[in-house]
């Protein structure tokens, strides 16, 4: 294997555990990057950006399936797009939330340098 070969399954899999604590081992704790002022959770977030609790599992269930997908994509690589493409589109929508209700820019951070990550992983998996 090449090194870019490396780096790419680094990127999907940093990519994915990533998503997959946030949404599964930090859903209910307070972070610095959380939306809104103070919100102690991810549905708490999602109600400072005016969106409802069904809505924060629909993007749950398809954040932890996307990501899920791109770890798997190391082994069977044609889940890569899906999976990828899944994920930089709700990141592409958690950084629009951010701007939305004017949180500081640094909140957007994560999100904004995942869909980077995930433009490098789909362009050399063309």
């Amino acid at each position: 294997m090449e090194l870019t070969e490396y780096i790419i399954i680094a990127l999907k899999i940093i990519v994915g555990l990533s998503i997959l604590n946030v949404w599964l081992l930090q859903a209910h704790k307070p972070t610095k990057w959380r939306g809104g002022n103070n919100v102690e959770s991810i549905i708490k977030e999602f109600e400072a950006y005016g969106l409802s609790k069904k809505f924060c599992y629909v993007v749950g269930f398809l954040k932890i399936s996307f990501a899920c997908l791109l770890i798997a994509s190391v082994k069977f690589e044609y889940l890569t797009l899906i999976g990828s493409i899944g994920l930089m589109t709700l990141l592409l929508g958690s950084v629009i939330m951010h701007f939305k209700i004017k949180d500081a820019l640094y909140k957007s951070f994560p999100a904004a340098l995942f869909i980077l990550m995930n433009v490098v992983i789909i362009y050399f998996s063309l």
